[in-house]
C-alpha cells in the first residue's frame, strides 16, 4: 500500500515537471494563498516582468508571538470620514471600534475600519480593514505599512494575526491607488510577522 501511495506521489511530481509548473511556495495556508494569486495573471498585482520572474514573496518566519487576542470596544456614533490614499480618491470608512492587547508583555491600541461602499458587496458586510505601521516599516517591511483583514466579531473579542499581514498593492505597482495608515495605527515595536518589503534581499 505505502509503495502505491509514493508511486502516485512521483508521478504527479514528474507530471508536475513536465508540464513546467512549478508548485505554490509558502509555509502556511496564508503564505501560499497570496503567493497563489500573485503567481495568476487575473489576479496578480505585479507588473508584467516581476510576475513573470516571481517565485513567491518574501514573509517573516511564522510566529505565534503575534498571534494576539485583542478586546474588541465597538465605537457607536462615529462620523464617516475620507481616508487618504497615494491618489486623489478619497473613499468613505468609519471608525469601527478599538482593539487593545497584549505583546511582548506591552499593551496596544489599533483603531479598526470599516469601508462604506465595500459593505455594500455581497460577502463583505462584516469586513473590517486594520491598517498599521510599525518600526521594521522601510527596513524588514513596506515602507507604507501593512493591512490585515478582520471581520465583525459576535463577541467582544478579535484574534489578531500578524503574520497574515499583507502590503498594499501601491507596494508591488504604482498604478494602484491604496489607504494610508493613519497615524493613530502606528505601533511603537517591531513587527515581525507577515509579509517582508518586495523586491529587497
Amino acid at each position: 500500500m505505502k509503495q502505491g501511495i509514493l508511486f502516485v506521489f512521483l508521478l504527479m511530481s514528474l507530471t508536475c515537471c513536465k508540464d513546467g509548473k512549478q508548485p505554490i511556495s509558502g509555509e502556511t495556508e496564508f503564505q501560499k494563498g497570496i503567493n497563489a494569486e500573485f503567481k495568476d495573471v487575473t489576479t496578480s498585482p505585479l507588473k508584467e516582468e516581476d510576475r513573470k520572474a516571481f517565485n513567491g514573496l518574501d514573509f517573516f518566519e511564522y510566529d505565534s508571538t503575534y498571534v494576539v487576542k485583542a478586546l474588541f470596544t465597538r465605537t457607536a456614533n462615529e462620523l464617516p470620514f475620507k481616508m487618504k490614499t497615494t491618489t486623489d480618491r478619497l473613499p468613505e470608512y468609519v471608525k469601527y471600534g478599538i482593539l487593545e492587547f497584549f505583546l511582548n508583555d506591552e499593551i496596544f491600541q489599533l483603531n479598526v475600519y470599516q469601508n462604506q461602499d465595500l459593505i455594500k458587496k455581497e460577502g463583505y458586510e462584516n469586513y473590517l480593514f486594520l491598517p498599521f505601521s510599525d518600526e521594521t516599516n522601510g527596513l524588514e517591511s513596506y515602507g507604507g505599512g501593512r493591512y490585515i483583514d478582520l471581520r465583525i466579531p459576535e463577541t467582544n473579542t478579535v484574534i489578531i494575526d500578524f503574520n497574515s499581514a499583507y502590503n498594499p498593492y501601491c507596494a508591488y505597482n504604482d498604478t494602484y491607488s491604496c489607504p494610508i495608515v493613519p497615524r493613530e495605527n502606528y505601533l511603537r515595536t517591531k513587527i515581525k510577522a507577515g509579509v517582508k518589503v518586495f523586491g529587497k534581499h
